[in-house]
């Protein structure tokens, strides 16, 4: 049964106001701007991962709900609409995709036993009745990784159209040839995962050399979550951006197959999955086909279109010359919705994920209306639909920008907030992208608190959320994560937080607010948030991302 949001905000109240009354006097405390307070934060976060709002899944009444209650809180904070139309609302066009899959693998004639959603998943986000794979030869490609700048093609000297191919997650992982207990930082970034270790990179590589059906080896270490979040994740209704050619572009297959049952496939094949991963870390590594071993899918679509929506809010700026310049807070609104295949609870709530960072942005969005005067440029507050699905609000607005980019400073993004209490330090994910993370450090600094990097560096963070949609267009973006070192705490508390958050919560219904939560450190977190966009949008220069990043360039270019 799930808590009763009064008895769950009234026990958090209790807690907080005992917290602060030990935070009086300290410095950091003092520093918080007016407008944000753990009350109204935890209220927001209750009342957005209530069952009320169904688990905020796009395209669904919970949407109507959830946009609804995020235009009323921008409109009683005196905010202005942020879309030049006069609404509150950008329209975001998706395809909805509910695929029922049948799938068969054999190996020399012997069918491989292999249980959809157990030991393989398999959809199709082709927007089209039904999408089908038949008899296709299989072929491993290692890492399925093109990378040039490394002198690495996983592809190479092999025609994978019409075949099915099979992949491993996550990076190259390249042990340093000074000590193999380490990756070689020269590599793919060493334990720093690339955009090339994510899962979105591999179809789309996939999709441009022609391949009837990619499957990834999923590994939970290596992806950074277990199989059953990619089930889940895969279950009933998914979203993709409405395109012309109905994405049939697009890989017919996209699938995952857990690390034993692939072990199985490649025994009955006559290889070694554990050997041929020891090859695949070699640069003149070539396809190896998968001898006798073909793939048959068939893709049944239920399919729908849906104008989902991002909700944006502006505090138009005080400087007649710089209020068409722009710095953006984001954090998405949307989770999961319902999960019927599920016994007992079905409702993915979402409290962390995203729940708080959306009750966030409402945070800076009062405090900025609490200034006696407004920054210099425009701050605008975005709320992006189907980051759940790939992150495509923030795709949409990247692409379809309400206001243009070269004129659009930073983007702060906020996904899952500190729930645990104060910190020493925050995390910065990207450490050292951007002058961004010079001007955060000094701030935090201020604070006297420090800032470290992303304790997670093998998941992948930077291109997991919001803000990299930003990132690719070139606009400088923040990545910021709860710190590590926690006040009167352990110091393995931190890594016991995490790892239990995402072994039991993490997009499942457990992700609910809990009574011992302690919101006084994304409390302070969002002080910095505040202060870094308001110095920002005051400031005298454009932040700019660091030599050799990735982004660079493309900013480069828009600004000339």
């Amino acid at each position: 049964m799930k808590r009763n949001v009064l008895f769950l905000l009234l026990i958090f109240t209790t807690a907080w106001s005992n917290n602060a009354c030990s935070n009086k006097g300290t410095d950091t405390a003092a520093k918080t701007p007016a407008g944000i307070s753990a009350d109204s934060l935890m209220g927001e976060i209750l009342t957005l991962s209530s069952d009320e709002f169904e688990g905020r899944k796009p395209g669904t009444a919970a949407e109507e709900k959830t946009v609804a209650y995020l235009q009323d809180q921008f409109q009683k904070l005196g905010l202005k609409p942020g879309n030049p139309d006069g609404t509150y609302i950008q329209k975001v066009p998706l395809a909805g995709t509910n695929s029922k899959t049948e799938a068969e693998i054999t190996v020399r004639g012997r069918k491989l036993p292999a249980a959809l959603n157990k030991d393989m998943v398999a959809v199709s986000t082709r927007f089209v009745p039904e999408t089908t794979v038949r008899n296709s030869d299989m072929v491993f490609v290692g890492y399925g990784v093109v990378a040039p700048e490394y002198g690495w093609d996983d592809y190479k000297g092999v025609d994978v159209k019409g075949k099915t191919i099979i992949m491993l997650v996550n990076d190259p992982q390249i042990p340093d040839p000074a000590d193999p207990s380490k990756l070689d930082d020269k590599m793919f970034h060493g334990s720093a995962m690339t955009y090339y270790g994510r899962w979105t990179y591999k179809y789309e590589i996939a999709s441009e050399k022609g391949a009837a059906a990619a499957i990834i080896v999923h590994e939970t270490a290596l992806a950074g979550y277990g199989f059953e979040v990619v089930v889940s994740g895969k279950a009933g209704e998914m979203f993709g951006i409405q395109k012309p050619d109905n994405n049939m572009s697009r890989v017919p297959v996209e699938g995952w197959m857990t690390y034993d049952k692939t072990a199985e496939l490649f025994k009955a094949a006559g290889l070694d999955l554990a050997e041929m991963k020891k090859a695949a870390l070699q640069k003149e590594f070539r396809p190896v086909p998968l001898t006798g071993a073909k793939a048959s899918f068939t893709v049944h679509n239920t399919l729908r279109t849906v104008d989902s929506r991002n909700v944006i809010a502006k505090l138009e700026g005080s400087d007649e010359a710089l209020k068409n310049e722009y710095v953006v807070y984001s954090a998405h609104w949307d989770h999961f919705g319902r999960d019927t295949s599920l016994q007992g609870d079905q409702i993915m709530n979402g409290a962390r994920d995203n729940a708080s960072g959306t009750a966030g942005l409402l945070e800076i969005a009062r405090a900025y209306t609490k200034l006696a005067t407004a920054p210099k440029r425009s701050v605008l507050f975005l709320s992006v639909t189907a980051e759940e699905q790939g992150l495509l609000g923030a795709k949409y607005y990247g692409e379809n920008p309400l206001y243009p980019l070269k004129k659009t400073l930073a983007n702060i993004n906020m996904d899952e907030l500190n729930v645990w209490g104060r910190t020493k330090d925050m995390g910065i994910v990207g450490l050292g992208n951007s002058t961004l993370d010079d001007l955060t450090i000094e701030i935090l600094r201020s604070h006297g608190r420090t800032a470290v990097g992303d304790p997670e560096p093998q998941k992948g963070h930077y291109y997991r959320s919001d803000h990299f949609e930003f990132a690719k267009q070139g606009v400088p973006a923040l990545d910021p994560d709860m710190g590590t070192d926690f006040i009167g705490k352990p110091a393995t508390f931190s890594k016991e937080m995490r790892d239990g958050y995402d072994a039991h919560d993490y997009h499942k219904p457990s992700d609910e607010v809990k009574a011992d939560w302690d919101l006084s450190g994304a409390v302070e977190d969002l002080g910095v948030f505040f202060e870094l966009g308001n110095r920002i949008a005051n400031g005298d220069k454009f932040p700019e991302w660091k030599p050799g990043t990735e982004f660079k360039a493309k900013r480069e270019a828009m600004l000339r």
